[in-house]
């Protein structure tokens, strides 16, 4: 095997190498994650208005207490998708008293991300079991939130667990991963080609006359 045989062999590996891994990559990003542009105060001070949210798709038997979700609504917000806060899931009891803090299963939330600290707002006291396969949501800025505690008389103000698109992320550092090897994988592919080019490329004898 001539050196130009194996450097053509390097080539083509180094450059699939990095084209499988660019989109593999970029596919997942495609499929697994999105973006959204806070448009309302319902989740300030956690998601003030104006703010770029990446969430990451995922199943709706996934879904947890405590996680930030954007859903499809179908109340007043003209079934668009809003960002809440999942607060109890299915069989939880989810009680509040006025200026009092939410009970979930009579165990009272610690909820250090509401605005102003203060978890109630003006909303009317409440007792409800959340039914199987919904979901109660709250935003964080109770005091200006359009969330379950008004549409208690429709499910017990439960959402369908299968309206949520994504979940925010806790953590950027997937994602980041993701973004790095789709570079990567491009930068292998472009070594590759150019690895290949050279290899073509027929070697410059010196002129001896």
């Amino acid at each position: 095997m001539t050196d130009r045989h194996r450097r053509r062999i390097a080539a083509r590996t180094t450059g699939a190498a990095g084209l499988a891994a660019a989109v593999g990559a970029i596919a997942l990003l495609a499929t697994g994650y999105t973006s959204a542009t806070v448009s309302g105060d319902s989740m300030n001070p956690t998601y003030p208005r104006g703010d770029r949210v990446f969430l990451e798709r995922l199943d709706a038997s996934d879904v947890g207490r405590g996680d930030v979700v954007l859903h499809r609504s179908q109340d007043g917000h003209g079934n668009r998708p809003v960002l809440r806060r999942v607060i109890g899931v299915g069989g939880d009891r989810v009680s509040q008293s006025p200026g009092g803090p939410v009970t979930v299963n009579g165990e009272p939330l610690t909820e250090p991300y509401v605005k102003d600290g203060d978890p109630s707002g003006s909303a009317p006291a409440y007792d409800v079991v959340v039914p199987e396969g919904a979901l109660f949501l709250l935003g964080d800025h109770r005091a200006n939130s359009n969330d379950s505690r008004y549409s208690l008389a429709t499910h017990s103000g439960g959402v369908p667990a299968t309206s949520v698109q994504a979940r925010a992320l806790d953590s950027h550092t997937g994602l980041l991963l993701l973004v790095l090897t789709a570079l990567l994988g491009v930068l292998g592919a472009a070594v590759g080609l150019t690895m290949e080019i050279a290899s073509r490329t027929p070697a410059r004898t010196a002129d001896r006359t």
